[in-house]
């Protein structure tokens, strides 16, 4: 993996983020491809992108890569809020059996961990062998 270069800077910043279904749903089995769809095009609009996508049951892993200005917290809330309204409006009809009270798709937190101990190698095998 390369460094980024924006003047004065120089930088690799990885961030492994997983984001639960909401319930603990399956919802990733039906639309688990549709959801890595709409992250690449929130991403491909922004300013970070992913190094890998995978899709379990209930669960999607990330291996990001931004720039310094971008914190994790502020990636995981774009990518949350846009595919949860993109879902909805697609899939209203079918949500509202899992979801009858609330517009949403995924759990209240997140886990975030920045890559330093491990290798980018051993990040990557660990979350293509989601799913």
């Amino acid at each position: 993996m390369d460094y980024q270069s924006k003047s004065p800077a120089k930088f690799l910043i990885l961030s492994h983020l997983i984001f639960v279904c909401k319930y603990r749903k399956k919802l990733l089995i039906p639309y688990g491809n549709e959801t890595k769809g709409i992250f690449e095009g929130i991403a491909a609009n922004s300013d970070f992108s992913f190094e890998t996508l995978e899709v379990d049951q209930d669960h999607i892993h990330c291996l990001v890569q931004s720039e310094p200005r971008i914190s994790p917290l502020a990636i995981v809330r774009k990518l949350k809020q846009e595919s949860t309204v993109q879902l909805w409006k697609k899939h209203e009809k079918d949500l509202k059996r899992y979801f009858w009270k609330e517009r949403t798709f995924w759990s209240d937190g997140y886990f975030c961990w920045t890559i330093g101990n491990a290798s980018q190698e051993t990040i990557r095998h660990y979350i293509e062998s989601q799913g």
